[in-house]
């Protein structure tokens, strides 16, 4: 799906959650290769600023990478009801991720200073497998995160993926894990449930 339709049309669902006319929702999709710049992206974290198309956006953050075979997730919950607390949620995000890469035996981990899930590479270096990236309009979050299963990780390259040098990005696919679309969508759908302690319907 096209960023900037993806974009447009969750403004609108959040502000209908806003109203209290349309329920809360996560859409599970993927974009086409480009570069997003958060708000907090530095020009020169932009390395190839030619390799594909670059949207700003008014998400936290820095520089991400979206494109095929990366599962994002655009989450638009009412916070009002759960504490209206951003930090909290954020952490929700990252158990949700951690307890979704659990179901298929990968050890994902949180790191002070570093938001994201990370996986262990070596005793002194971990990998990114998740991305975060969220905002909130009075308390409707949207935005949400971006797990790598299979994406061609070369295209990380025109970036500084959230800033961060001294560490690289991986997937699941690249840790050994022959998993597809639909099953990750799957434990995403049962690890959300768990972790939100909702109910969710497919439509």
């Amino acid at each position: 799906m096209p960023y900037e339709n993806s974009v447009h049309a969750m403004e609108e669902r959040v502000a209908e959650i806003r109203a209290g006319t349309a329920a809360e929702q996560v859409w599970l999709l993927e974009h086409p290769p480009l570069y997003t710049a958060g708000t907090s992206a530095r020009p020169d974290e932009l390395l190839d600023a030619g390799r594909f198309p670059v949207h700003t956006t008014g998400r936290g953050g820095q520089y991400t990478y979206h494109g095929p075979g990366q599962r994002v997730a655009y989450v638009m919950l009412d916070l009002k009801p759960r504490g209206q607390d951003l930090r909290s949620y954020v952490c929700a995000l990252e158990d949700w991720i951690i307890g979704t890469l659990e179901r298929f035996n990968l050890s994902g981990a949180r790191h002070t200073g570093r938001v994201g899930v990370w996986v262990k590479r070596d005793a002194d270096h971990d990998d990114k497998i998740a991305a975060l990236g969220v905002r909130v309009r009075r308390w409707v979050s949207y935005h949400g995160i971006a797990i790598n299963l299979d994406p061609d990780l070369t295209h990380f390259d025109g970036i500084v993926p959230c800033g961060i040098t001294q560490h690289g990005v991986t997937s699941l696919v690249g840790q050994g894990l022959p998993v597809n679309m639909a099953e990750l969508d799957v434990a995403l759908k049962q690890q959300f449930e768990e972790t939100f302690d909702v109910e969710t319907v497919v439509v």
